[in-house]
């Protein structure tokens, strides 16, 4: 009921917050038998990590070192939960005592107290973005089971503070800064964040998400749509606004012939529909995409009020990204490996394949 598990049958609970001592979760539902590599998820988690340097992410330096406490034996999955843990060294919770009655526009600090009554004023505690480093550790699991059903997920930036990539390689962006889908694009960036970061503000941008491999079949009818589940996963993002499939809202600008994905004895000869139909799975290319917001953390003066209710101004200490984009990539690649490993065991509790 509190909202910290997400998936059906492989599912990730989480907990901690941004201040606390740790954080981490427990994998339940995953196979006996999976190949866990402690490196590969450590790989994952360093693709996250905050200060890591450049010019668009925060000062605040954790190792993210995690630790597997359960659920592993000699190096493959036992079939019990996979319990895991990532401890907090480099808090500086005095960053936040000048607003602990104050509350930040964009953040989550009036709707955490009108739902708790208190809140976590240390960096947003749970509602802090430093959260995903638990979906990114479950999604790694999830990863190494989908591997073996020959399922790869990938994810790239396609745009960046309004600037928008011109191809998009996916299977490049790894290695690019800003996970760019497309190297040609990044020296724009880097001086749209540049002029953005002088002037005190952030930026947002849009992250593309394909997952190839997925057999035809995933998905339950109605409410458990394959696209329904991928969105929800991805809008559980804190910094996500929005969440489009296949073509999206160009789908709506289209005519329903050009939208329709025709299909031959070779296949499909478009993907329009982003590899999912009538909410489940076809075979093709799942593609997604997910709109971020800025980092709602500005070192401009803004308008707010006080937890009495007194109007005040502030301006956001502590150290802030200045933009979400490049760390929340791999967090939304783990949320639809999350996704698309649950899909593939509702389906075998059908027994039908996956």
């Amino acid at each position: 009921m509190a909202g910290n598990t997400f998936g059906t049958v492989f599912r990730l609970t989480t907990f901690g917050e941004s201040h606390g001592p740790a954080l981490g979760g427990v994998v339940d539902g995953c196979p006996a038998g999976v190949i866990i590599d402690e490196a590969a998820i450590q790989a994952e988690l360093d693709r996250r990590r905050p200060g890591q340097g450049g010019i668009a992410v925060t000062a605040r330096s954790e190792p993210d070192r995690i630790r597997l406490l359960s659920g592993v034996f000699e190096g493959r999955t036992t079939g019990t939960s996979i319990g895991f843990m990532v401890e907090n060294t480099d808090q500086r919770s005095r960053d936040y005592g000048e607003i602990k009655d104050v509350f930040r526009p964009g953040h989550g600090d009036m709707s955490y107290t009108a739902k708790y009554g208190l809140r976590d004023y240390r960096g947003g505690g749970r509602s802090s973005g430093r959260e995903t480093v638990s979906r990114v550790a479950g999604g790694a699991v999830a990863g190494a089971f989908l591997e073996t059903l020959g399922i790869c997920v990938m994810a790239g930036t396609v745009e960046l503070g309004g600037i928008a990539a011109g191809c998009v390689d996916l299977a490049g962006a790894g290695e690019r800064p800003f996970f760019a889908a497309d190297g040609g694009v990044v020296a724009a960036w880097e001086e749209r964040v540049r002029e953005v970061a002088g002037q005190g503000d952030t930026l947002g941008g849009i992250v593309e998400i394909r997952a190839t491999g997925v057999p035809a079949g995933l998905g339950e009818p109605v409410f458990d749509k394959l696209d329904a589940r991928l969105a929800a996963a991805l809008m559980s993002v804190g910094a996500v606004k929005g969440v489009e499939i296949g073509a999206g809202y160009a789908a709506a600008r289209m005519l329903g012939s050009q939208n329709n994905d025709a299909m031959g004895a070779p296949g499909f000869s478009s993907n329009n529909a982003g590899g999912i139909l009538a909410g489940i799975s076809s075979g093709q290319e799942i593609v997604v995409r997910a709109a971020v917001k800025p980092i709602p953390s500005i070192a401009l003066e803004q308008r707010t009020v006080d937890r009495f209710g007194a109007e005040r101004t502030i301006r956001v200490g502590g150290r802030h990204d200045i933009c979400a984009i490049p760390r929340v990539v791999p967090v939304l690649a783990a949320m639809v490996r999350l996704t698309l490993a649950d899909m593939v065991l509702l389906q075998r509790r059908m027994g039908q394949g996956g």
